[in-house]
């Protein structure tokens, strides 16, 4: 016993972090330690509990001294702000000890790991919705909308800059994204002129609301009625460079954002800004991809100067456009003059033959002052081939193509190509009287080309082609070549037709010989004498000209 007449219970109170207080059957306290003494100043050695103890925890004793089930529960209720949970321990004679633990750190940690788990959620669902996408207004938008949902009332991305504009994401939480580009200046925002170009977020106890610039605030969040409370400032991390920056705003009436929460807003941030960075690349990837390959794609031929052509082309892969086959045809700048047409093959096929299909087409059109001597544009064009780094080598078929009269007369160049042949109106099918060397190969001295002279009647066509035609493999066991018997057979069955006709045949016999099967490159380009007549005079006084 104490001097204050309080029995302390030093069986347990040195060892025992938790207040203990010891009762008996009747409900009067016997002992209890200095802990419980701090957390209910009224126990004292003598009283009863219910004076001096919330009711829950009396109520739970009785119940306890009462009961002769050996599992006894454990009781929880309050005491002042607390949450304490009664843990019984029986004695002899109905004497309860309880030990009162004060649950207020377990449920701290508690509310700490379920909130770790909620952004964990988050930061997960937000990778996984921006890398659903590569488009970059989507990212901007998903980045938004999913801000305002989990770390503020509203949320505006500012992307980065193009000339004088910005391109600018807003949204308020429930209410639909808005996206647009406006001229702005980033100055007017505290914060984020720094976050643009990627440097830490300031503090947003640093930001004074009231600063906040009209452009800013989301449409739906002003309506609201209510001021900004707080406001934070995050860049968006990108690949190399800032993908941009994040400005996130609560109400007046909610809290201002707090260290553990701007932390987290940081880690948004790096995931969206790598989303936004990847797509932006992305973007620019495809634009400068889509503008080399406007270059290196097959033009699209149509009637020049009284002559029908037609191109058809197929790649060897089936998810690429582009290879190592192409055609050109230049037309003539005046009647008295000849339109010039080439169809070539690079050696080997896909991207690194597009390459320099794209060099050779880029070099014969720099040579067409040239193009109406073969020999001499092809003796150009090796040269130029063997001073390049490039190790291959390629073969062409040239025509030099002039309406004369109802008829076309061709000038036919083969370089190492395979010869053109040539449907006559009653299906008779002839090859061109042309042979040379292939290009790029051997020494300019070394070049030897024949050139043909071809005449084509009304419905008659030359038709130039890669050996991705007669080369391919296919038939009934798959292994057998396509050869030029069946392409010249294919051809008699073409006596008469326009030149669009005749590539389409062509090309749709080919496919089905190959059956799906692997096949190189494929190149037709046909070029006709068309069926119609010489306008003399349109208007009687100028000079005739030809319909395709």
């Amino acid at each position: 016993m104490s001097s204050r007449g309080v029995e302390v219970d030093t069986a347990v109170g040195p060892r025992n972090p938790y207040p203990t207080v010891t009762v008996d059957r009747t409900g009067r306290v016997l002992s209890r330690n200095e802990q419980a003494g701090v957390l209910l100043p009224g126990l004292v050695a003598g009283t009863a509990l219910a004076d001096a103890a919330p009711a829950w925890l009396a109520q739970a004793h009785t119940a306890v001294a009462e009961s002769e089930n050996p599992d006894l529960p454990v009781a929880s209720g309050h005491i002042d702000d607390r949450t304490v949970d009664a843990f019984p321990s029986r004695g002899a004679d109905g004497v309860v000890s309880w030990w009162l633990v004060d649950d207020g750190d377990l449920r701290f940690a508690r509310e700490q790991l379920e909130s770790e788990r909620t952004r964990s959620r988050v930061l997960q669902e937000v990778s996984s919705e921006l890398l659903a996408s590569l488009n970059a207004e989507r990212c901007m938008e998903v980045t938004a909308r999913m801000a305002a949902q989990h770390l503020a009332d509203a949320a505006v991305i500012v992307g980065v800059s193009s000339g004088r504009t910005y391109p600018v994401t807003r949204c308020t939480t429930g209410k639909p994204v808005v996206q647009e580009r406006i001229p702005l200046d980033p100055s007017e925002l505290p914060g984020l002129s720094e976050a643009l170009l990627g440097f830490p977020p300031v503090p947003s106890r640093w930001i004074d609301p009231a600063q906040v610039p009209a452009w800013a605030i989301p449409a739906e969040f002003a309506a609201d009625g209510g001021q900004i409370g707080s406001v934070v400032v995050v860049p968006l991390p990108g690949h190399g460079l800032p993908a941009g920056a994040i400005v996130m705003m609560r109400h007046s009436r909610e809290a201002a954002f707090t260290e553990a929460e701007e932390a987290f807003a940081r880690l948004f941030a790096a995931r969206a800004g790598a989303a936004l960075s990847a797509a932006r690349i992305y973007a620019e990837q495809s634009h400068i991809t889509d503008v080399l390959m406007r270059e290196l794609l097959p033009p699209v031929l149509e009637g020049v100067r009284g002559v029908d052509f037609s191109g058809r082309y197929r790649a060897a892969a089936a998810g690429e456009r582009i290879g190592g086959d192409f055609y050109d045809v230049y037309p003539a700048d005046s009647e008295d003059a000849e339109t010039f047409a080439v169809l070539g093959d690079v050696c080997g096929k896909g991207l690194e033959a597009a390459v320099l299909t794209g060099k050779i087409r880029n070099t014969l059109e720099a040579l067409l002052p040239f193009a109406p001597d073969h020999h001499r544009l092809l003796t150009l064009l090796n040269n130029a081939l063997l001073t390049s780094h490039h190790t291959r080598f390629a073969t062409l078929a040239l025509a030099s193509v002039k309406r004369a009269g109802s008829h076309v007369r061709l000038r036919v160049s083969s370089a190492g190509h395979p010869t053109p042949l040539i449907v006559r109106s009653d299906g008779r099918v002839e090859a061109a009287d042309t042979m040379g060397m292939l290009i790029g190969a051997l020494p300019t001295e070394m070049l030897k080309v024949t050139t043909a002279t071809v005449d084509l009647a009304p419905g008659e066509t030359c038709l130039l082609f890669s050996d991705g035609i007669t080369e391919a493999q296919g038939g009934p066991l798959g292994d057998t070549m396509f050869g030029e018997q069946r392409l010249r057979h294919a051809l008699a069955q073409c006596a008469g037709l326009p030149a669009e006709a005749v590539t389409e045949y062509v090309q749709m016999i080919a496919s089905r010989w190959i059956d799906g099967g692997p096949h190189d490159d494929m190149a037709l380009l046909a070029i006709t004498a068309p069926r119609n007549n010489h306008l003399t005079a349109v208007d009687g006084h100028t000079r005739g000209r030809f319909t395709a």
